[in-house]
């Protein structure tokens, strides 16, 4: 299925600026070059821009690669950490409140998490 992303094994993302003028080669050439991970992996590697109000995501679906493009309206932005120039694995809780303008790092909820849990 074109873009379905339920089916990852891994959530990488990118952190720091990327130039989003770059297409399916040029970050496929990040991911193998910078990061030494591998684009045809089961992976979705997620990329982000200065304004941080638009991301890219580059997803291998066994016979081509799809990018998908999501801006954020209204002056919402990502939440996106710039501290460094590495790849961070993310779990799909943090995608799911990247996504919804929010910071992966929720110590908070974490905690709460952890108490249910115990």
């Amino acid at each position: 299925m074109l873009g379905d992303i339920s089916r990852v094994d891994h959530i990488y993302l990118a952190c720091g600026y990327t130039d989003l003028r770059r297409g399916i080669d040029g970050l496929a050439q990040i991911v193998q070059q910078q990061f030494e991970l591998d684009p045809f992996s089961n992976s979705l590697f997620l990329f982000c821009g200065k304004r941080r109000d638009r991301i890219k995501a580059l997803l291998w679906e066994g016979d081509g690669f799809v990018l998908l493009y999501k801006r954020m309206e209204n002056g919402g932005g990502f939440q996106w950490p710039r501290s460094c120039a590495e790849m961070r694995s993310l779990s799909w809780q943090e995608f799911r409140w990247l996504t919804e303008g929010l910071s992966i790092d929720q110590p908070k909820a974490n905690k709460s998490i952890e108490r249910c849990v115990l």
